[in-house]
């Protein structure tokens, strides 16, 4: 069965959406994914030996945001084999239909017949017991999986399946094939056929609208011309142009990728700004995830967490800062909570770094479970340890400047410097001070 071809100038494939009718029928035809699809690459290997009869040698997972292709490479394999191809969604499909499928496959092996592509859309959606039920047909070949997900495999598909399967990473699309696919779209007899026409700067607009996502900016074009379409009779060729007017109409607002895989990027890249002293990053990310839904209550964690491994005691106020901020976050609730995240994370990107107290209390627990420093000196000891000689501690604020001549690391760690101040900030006048009480203490 042609998958692209079939029917093709039927009613039905007619009135289907156009994402659909421009789904890329050959290697040629595909926008992106250009880390895929060069010579040597495995997806091409795949796909070129298939075309020569070759059976696939392992099952395939897809991962990457929506209408990046994942769909369509599972079309292109399937028809370079000419095998028997089934689909089913993860979402509307369960275990009963996927047994019946390896079931149907399995049969059909047994008679001589075609082996079978099994493409489960969306299979991050799959419990484990019904990716479970998907092991004996990968493991035994009765089917070729492809898989496809939006969620990071790592987190959401099963170890077993995992170590079966070759991971192909898939990229959201650039501008220009965003461009280039609605131009297309534009002139292709599958497509609108020339009925309508717009600028670079529309197409520019769609995808950026379209957040690197093939499917949406086809989506957004078919709605711009079908009301121009739907409302040119009787007006002049010239103007049956898309104008930017028009696709604000038909689109409120860009859609927000934010699956569990984003929800891990823009929190990392919003850690990372603030880290960087990048205070309109920091914004962006912030104001990415607030759009999403994010709980404003993890941002807030994380404003807390940076405040005390990022900036530390180069400016020892910027953590009471974020405090109060999760606290007021927490009573204060959206959309006010903005405003409050807003400024503690601006505070964080803005103010001096150093990870010096990060860094000090990783590597004292290094030391600590190496079994180093158990020697506590007699007179740092409790009282009521016997072995304690606590009659021979120095209180310091009996001492000129507040400083005893007594060491308090243990024995065998004497001289070891957790705490390594950096020359920003706070840390300058700290940094001082210490080498004044090293410099006191080494001849008291």
């Amino acid at each position: 069965m042609d998958l692209f071809t079939a029917n093709l100038d039927s009613e039905d494939l007619l009135q289907s959406p156009l994402a659909v009718r421009m789904r890329p029928r050959s290697l040629d035809e595909v926008l992106g994914q250009k880390h895929l699809l060069r010579p040597g690459a495995p997806l091409r290997n795949l796909l070129e030996a298939a075309k020569k009869g070759q059976r696939p040698a392992t099952s395939l997972i897809l991962w990457g945001p929506a209408g990046t292709g994942k769909t369509t490479f599972a079309y292109l394999l399937a028809a370079a084999t000419e095998w028997n191809f089934t689909e089913i969604s993860a979402v509307t499909d369960g275990l009963a239909r996927v047994r019946q499928v390896i079931e149907e496959a399995k049969r059909e092996l047994s008679m001589g017949g075609k082996p079978t592509i099994l493409f489960v859309d969306e299979v991050h959606r799959f419990s484990k017991s019904q990716q479970d039920a998907l092991l004996p047909a990968v493991e035994n070949r009765w089917v070729t999986l492809v898989a496809a997900t939006t969620e990071n495999p790592i987190f959401s598909v099963i170890n077993p399946l995992l170590s079966r399967s070759i991971m192909l990473t898939l990229d959201s699309l650039d501008e220009s094939d965003l461009v280039s696919l609605v131009q297309r779209a534009i002139s292709s007899e599958r497509g609108l056929g020339g009925k309508v026409t717009l600028s670079d700067e529309v197409a520019k607009q769609i995808a950026l609208l379209s957040a690197g996502d093939a499917r949406k900016a086809l989506t957004i074009l078919e709605a711009a011309a079908n009301s121009l379409i739907n409302h040119a009779d009787g007006i002049a060729e010239s103007s049956k142009e898309i104008t930017s007017e028009m696709i604000e109409l038909v689109v409120n607002q860009a859609s927000v990728d934010y699956g569990i895989n984003q929800h891990y990027d823009i929190a990392s890249a919003f850690i990372k700004s603030m880290r960087g002293s990048d205070p309109d990053a920091t914004v962006f990310y912030l104001a990415k995830m607030l759009v999403a839904g994010e709980d404003p209550r993890f941002i807030a964690r994380r404003i807390v967490i940076a405040a005390s491994e990022d900036v530390g005691t180069a400016d020892p106020s910027v953590l009471p800062v974020a405090v109060a901020a999760f606290e007021a976050v927490s009573k204060v609730g959206m959309p006010e909570a903005r405003i409050i995240l807003a400024e503690a994370a601006i505070t964080v990107a803005t103010a001096p770094k150093s990870n010096a107290a990060y860094k000090a209390i990783n590597a004292a627990i290094e030391d600590v479970k190496s079994g180093l420093g158990n020697d506590i000196p007699p007179y740092l000891r409790d009282a009521h340890n016997p072995r304690s000689s606590s009659a021979d501690y120095i209180y310091p604020h009996d001492c000129p400047g507040g400083l005893s001549p007594q060491t308090y690391l243990p024995e065998s760690l004497l001289g070891r410097r957790y705490y390594e101040p950096s020359n920003r900030g706070f840390e300058v006048r700290i940094t001082e001070r210490l080498e004044r009480v090293h410099e006191r203490r080494k001849f008291q």
